[in-house]
């Protein structure tokens, strides 16, 4: 047994490459969350921007106390071991109706771990499923790495707009269908996408990239990551709290932060995580 989860859950991830639902938050909580969120868009223009939408924990307490959370920090401990690092944050949102979605593709792509050791919490502000663009997994699919390509699709969410050459079993997907306050956790390596958003409502969710501590990144020795549980391994230059919303120290800390990720990733030919993801 686990801090968080049992051994059938345990395995089940190990096998599957995902784990779902898992309940962190009530609904009634979460509706909150929703509605912080959505009167920070109407602040500007209807939308977090996308240069605030790369780890915004950095700028907004209840985010950074979203990614300290035992529900979740114990579930991934459970998975990753004690020392937990968090390298990535982003609110993925798709407003329905819509014809855009998200290609067949694994994380790890552009990541630049020096292993692909890592566990992405999926958080369900909304309902996520089906009937509104929802992720879709390739259970089993983590065990290879498997090569990409530019699908050159401008309704490809993905920001370089990647996509799995080989031909992808679907057979194998499983909808992830999740109730507000739900997560998911997944491997970096499964296959995963998802189509349109054909309803009226949004489906939004805020995914968290985990990794242990004793992973780096290639060529990011000065690179930040929040330190969320246990010893650092000295491999990232480590973020901060934010003392409040938007308070001016963190929006220079976030800025420098998102400059040396983006250096390091879009140097190699990555993504940034607040583009990365379904």
């Amino acid at each position: 047994m686990g801090k968080c989860l049992t051994d059938s859950q345990i395995a089940r991830f190990r096998d599957d490459g995902v784990l779902f639902p898992v309940r962190v938050y009530s609904e009634t909580a979460m509706a909150e969350k929703l509605a912080m969120l959505e009167a920070i868009e109407a602040s500007r223009a209807g939308r977090l921007p996308p240069s605030l939408n790369a780890k915004p924990h950095l700028l907004l307490p209840w985010l950074w106390d979203i990614v300290h959370d035992p529900a979740i920090v114990d579930a991934v401990e459970d998975l990753l071991g004690p020392d937990l690092l968090c390298w990535g944050t982003s609110f993925i949102a798709k407003n329905g109706p819509s014809d855009r979605h998200v290609t067949w593709h694994q994380d790890q792509t552009h990541w630049n771990l020096t292993a692909p050791r890592a566990v992405t919490a999926w958080l369900a502000i909304t309902s996520s499923g089906p009937d509104n663009g929802g992720v879709r997994m390739i259970t089993g699919s983590h065990r290879q790495i498997l090569a990409h390509r530019d699908s050159r699709d401008p309704k490809n969410m993905l920001g370089r707009r990647e996509e799995v050459i080989d031909r992808v079993d679907e057979a194998m997907a499983v909808d992830v269908a999740l109730r507000p306050g739900e997560m998911s956790l997944h491997d970096p390596l499964i296959v995963h996408g998802s189509p349109p958003n054909l309803s009226t409502g949004r489906r939004i969710g805020f995914a968290i990239r985990y990794i242990p501590a004793d992973v780096a990144q290639t060529g990011g020795a000065h690179n930040f990551a929040t330190l969320v549980r246990g010893r650092d391994h000295g491999h990232f230059a480590l973020e901060q709290a934010p003392a409040a919303a938007f308070h001016p120290d963190a929006l220079r800390h976030h800025a420098e932060s998102i400059r040396r990720g983006m250096a390091i990733i879009f140097d190699k030919g990555g993504q940034t995580s607040s583009d990365a993801g379904t």
